[in-house]
């Protein structure tokens, strides 16, 4: 399982209807919330559906 850091920027698979598929995670633990970046969306979901839809991590957070 991969890890994944507060502030990370990451690209989903699916685009979100506002048309961005990058998201900025906000919350991790057991889930993880992330929100979007192109209208401020806010999802939580589990970790493994997290990495199922993941596609990458565009910038890690701190670089």
């Amino acid at each position: 399982m991969a890890e994944y850091k507060l502030n990370d920027l990451v690209e989903m698979k699916k685009p979100h209807p506002c048309g961005t598929n990058k998201w900025q995670i906000i919350r991790v633990g057991a889930d993880i919330k992330i929100q979007c970046t192109g209208c401020g969306h806010i999802v939580m979901m589990t970790r493994h559906n997290f990495d199922k839809r993941l596609k990458k991590v565009l910038k890690p957070a701190g670089n």
